[in-house]
């Protein structure tokens, strides 16, 4: 029996895809016989490699289990380059891009001379997967060769779940490609992360011993501070009281992680029968660490063949029962001649992106030096809906027109180097639309972000609203964007989805009640800059210039608190004609304004000229917002 593509995909011969072996593992006639043999290597390897994971990959059924051994295969692949300690750190760092770039080079081709890359090449064309998703967790990797410190766990946990996070994504885009969507309910979100946080920490305290051998402490300082004298006597590779205490800490810690009661609740019985599998090997696991003593820094523990088997026997019987009633859709193989469209590249080769595409007019922008722009500007986007009733179209057609003058302006930012740019995207008050618009948005939304049009640009997305009401599907993969593009230097967008501004002030204000009755917080001390650390996106900077189309002049309910000093600048236009010429008049006619926020002005400058855009400045507000001192 091989783990290869199944042959064929058409309705009756799915029950071949079902957990127990069947032909759907079988010979795949007219497949190249090097991605024949990748697909192999890739299983031998995990099954070699990771006994665990191999074992939870045969819990899947048959016609899925090539394409997370080619998953698995590739993370290790790069664990390994980055880990091989017989070459300098810079070395290793250069054979991990090297291995980025070639995997960016090769995806659009659909091959490769590597065998895991071929495989993993093969896996997201056949499995339509994005492949751009992983690239941070990558660069990761590359960066990890030059070393890691943590002083905290908020530093240890942003590391390990930029790393996980995203290939445990693919796996769930796998399912979810096969018509077994592992949905999370939200309530769940957290516990999944925290779980994954459980899965780093017991694999960092099962290869403690391999880690200490090449210099590696991959534990944070917090965690060390409680052990006094801990951090000395790992680094020596010494068994001490203070060792022993923090390795009895830290699983503790890992099982009450791994312990998520609620994250299975509602899902599928194969991929809920896998996840609770996963965590019952993972306290086998855990027991093996407390159990080894000294011989921990020695080597490996792992539980004895009869623990694992009395885990792995019910949870095979489970996944059999779980996927015999479950028809899937499977990829169909690729016939001689035939083409599939190329999986997404990785953006870009690590550390560089693309310049935005040229405004058709080839209008560049105006030329402001750095300090003068805003570091901020917010907009109103108002006037999709009159767009579309002007043309007599349904008012959904006006939002799709206005995503498009979203892409323009974000290229108008990045050309004129804004550093923020935050839009008013979906409000709380939007729900009382009709239903229809409100479901035409959405999945406008979901397909914006699905697609991502701003992959290989320097951009990192941030979402800033409620989760509660909008759909799960939308939910993930907000959250996936905010993860994959975490580390962008370049422009930070931020998308105001189910956002209201009272809303966000009495979420604050719920928060410092909070804390006060827990006595953190004495009420009568409380300042400005204890409300701006509680308000939900807390490192959002102040608004300069707020701007609004569509001809209205009010601020409705947007950014209360953050646009207490902003510039106000209205325009006529209505959004979906809006391109990235109006956000640099916005921004020229900002740079003419004189702010004091509250201050005495200072004296006039010199008369000089107006500036070139004379019709954006039409449509200033007649005064800027500077507080009443202005």
């Amino acid at each position: 029996m091989t783990d290869v593509p199944p042959a064929t995909t058409a309705p009756a011969d799915r029950g071949t895809a079902h957990g127990t072996p069947g032909p759907a593992e079988g010979p795949v006639s007219g497949d190249d016989p090097a991605l024949r043999a990748a697909y192999r290597l890739c299983r031998r390897r995990t099954k070699d490699e990771d006994p665990a994971e191999y074992a939870l990959i045969q819990l899947v059924p048959a016609a899925l289990r090539p394409a997370l051994h080619a998953l698995w295969a590739a993370a290790n692949a790069l664990d390994d380059l980055g880990d091989d300690r017989t070459a300098p750190a810079a070395e290793r760092a250069a054979r991990v891009e090297a291995w980025i770039t070639a995997l960016h080079r090769e995806l659009p081709t659909g091959s490769s001379p590597d065998p895991v890359r071929h495989a993993l090449v093969d896996t997201a064309n056949r499995w339509r997967l994005d492949l751009s998703e992983l690239r941070d967790a990558m660069a990761q990797v590359r960066d990890d060769t030059h070393g890691r410190h943590f002083a905290d766990w908020a530093e240890w946990r942003a590391w390990g779940r930029d790393n996980l996070l995203p290939w445990f994504g693919q796996v769930r885009t796998v399912f979810d490609r096969a018509g077994v969507p592992v949905a999370l309910r939200l309530d769940t979100r957290e516990a999944y992360e925290e779980f994954l946080d459980g899965v780093r920490l017991t694999d960092i305290l099962t290869d403690l011993s391999a880690d200490l051998a090449q210099g590696d402490l991959l534990l944070p300082a917090e965690a060390l501070d409680l052990h006094p004298g801990s951090a000395a006597d790992l680094v020596q590779r010494r068994w001490s009281p203070g060792v022993a205490a923090l390795v009895t800490h830290l699983t503790g810690l890992a099982r009450q992680w791994v312990a998520q009661a609620t994250l299975t609740r509602g899902m599928h019985p194969g991929p809920a029968t896998v996840l609770d599998t996963m965590a019952a090997l993972l306290h086998a696991q855990l027991d093996a660490v407390d159990a080894a003593g000294p011989a921990l820094l020695r080597s490996a523990p792992r539980p004895a063949l009869p623990t694992r088997a009395r885990i792995l026997a019910p949870a095979r019987a489970r996944a059999a029962l779980a996927w015999s009633l479950t028809p899937l859709t499977v990829p169909p193989r690729r016939h001689p001649g035939s083409q599939r469209p190329p999986a997404p590249a990785l953006s870009a080769p690590t550390g560089t992106f693309l310049r935005p595409p040229p405004h058709p007019s080839g209008e560049r922008p105006p030329g402001i030096p750095s300090g003068d722009l805003p570091a901020h500007v917010a907009v109103i986007m108002d006037g999709n809906g009159r767009w579309a009733q002007q043309r007599g179209l349904p008012r959904h057609e006006g939002h799709r027109a206005g995503a498009d003058a979203v892409r323009e302006v974000v290229h108008g930012a990045l050309d004129i180097g804004l550093r923020h740019l935050t839009l008013y995207t979906f409000s709380t008050e939007n729900w009382h639309r009709d239903p229809e618009e409100v479901d035409a948005i959405l999945d406008l939304l979901r397909r914006e972000m699905t697609e991502n049009p701003f992959r290989d640009l320097d951009v990192r997305l941030r979402w800033h609203g409620r989760a509660g009401r909008l759909p799960p599907d939308l939910v993930d993969v907000l959250q996936l964007r905010e993860r994959t593009t975490r580390a962008r230097t370049g422009l930070t967008l931020t998308m105001c989805i189910d956002y209201g501004g009272r809303d966000e002030l009495t979420r604050t204000a719920a928060a410092l009640a909070g804390r006060a009755r827990a006595g953190r917080l004495e009420p009568g001390l409380i300042a400005e800059d204890d409300f701006a650390r509680h308000l939900p996106l807390a490192d959002l900077p102040d608004v300069d210039l707020l701007w609004r189309t569509g001809g209205e002049q009010r601020v409705s309910n947007f950014l209360p608190w953050h646009t207490a000093y902003a510039e106000l600048h209205f325009t006529p236009g209505l959004w979906p004609d809006t391109d990235r010429r109006d956000l640099w008049q916005a921004i020229s006619a900002y740079t003419h304004r004189q702010r004091h926020h509250g201050a005495t002005p200072a004296p006039p400058p010199s008369p000089s000229p107006s500036p070139a855009d004379g019709s954006s400045a039409a449509h200033c507000s007649p005064a800027p917002a500077g507080g009443s001192g202005g």
